[in-house]
């Protein structure tokens, strides 16, 4: 890490996203040793990441949503 991803950190916490959003974005980003340990810290949050990319624009039918506990409309 460096001062320049410390800075990062605190404009992203400025912006207060949610927890999971940075989770999601973390695991845009990350290459494949960190993207490993993502996924297995949070298996379900790569799994509705992987659902949103395929969706169009990201929204889920409700039934697709359900799955994560969440709707899209």
């Amino acid at each position: 890490m460096s001062w320049l991803d410390y800075r990062s950190s605190l404009i992203l916490a400025a912006q207060s996203p949610s927890f999971y959003a940075l989770i999601m974005a973390a695991m845009r980003q990350a290459d494949t040793d960190n993207a490993t340990l993502l996924k297995a810290a949070w298996p379900h949050v790569w799994i509705e990441l992987q659902a949103r990319y395929d969706a169009p624009g990201g929204f889920l039918t409700e039934q697709e949503a359900e799955k994560f506990g969440e709707y899209d409309i």
